[in-house]
């Protein structure tokens, strides 16, 4: 009887634990996936050169809407090239929270 209960036990504790280290694997492949990625050039292909975008590539970062892609684009226009991405501040609609939401997706170039 006590090797049944043993087992039961050992079998709740395995049905507990088996999803966290499965979803611990899927963070690792997911990290290594990233590094390759970035080693190998390819992580550029998701960032968006703020210095270049057309109002399209603009509105596929977080939060910014057509509106602001268009801001974007005459500020850029009438004060030249964003040097850095905090630059984006400057214009009327982006905040601080919009940068922060588009971390590593931002180039300027």
């Amino acid at each position: 009887m006590k090797t049944m209960q043993w087992m039961g036990m050992l079998g709740l504790v395995m049905w507990c634990v088996a999803p966290t280290v499965t979803v611990a694997s899927e963070d690792k492949a997911a990290k290594t996936q990233a590094d390759d990625a970035k080693a190998h050039g390819k992580a550029d292909r998701h960032k968006i050169n703020i210095n270049g975008a057309s109002k399209g590539d603009l509105m596929k970062l977080d939060g910014v809407t057509a509106g602001v892609a268009q801001k974007i684009i005459a500020y850029r226009d009438a004060h030249g090239p964003f040097k850095r991405a905090h630059d984006l501040v400057k214009v009327d609609g982006v905040g601080k929270d919009v940068l922060e939401r588009n971390v590593g997706r931002i180039a300027v170039k």
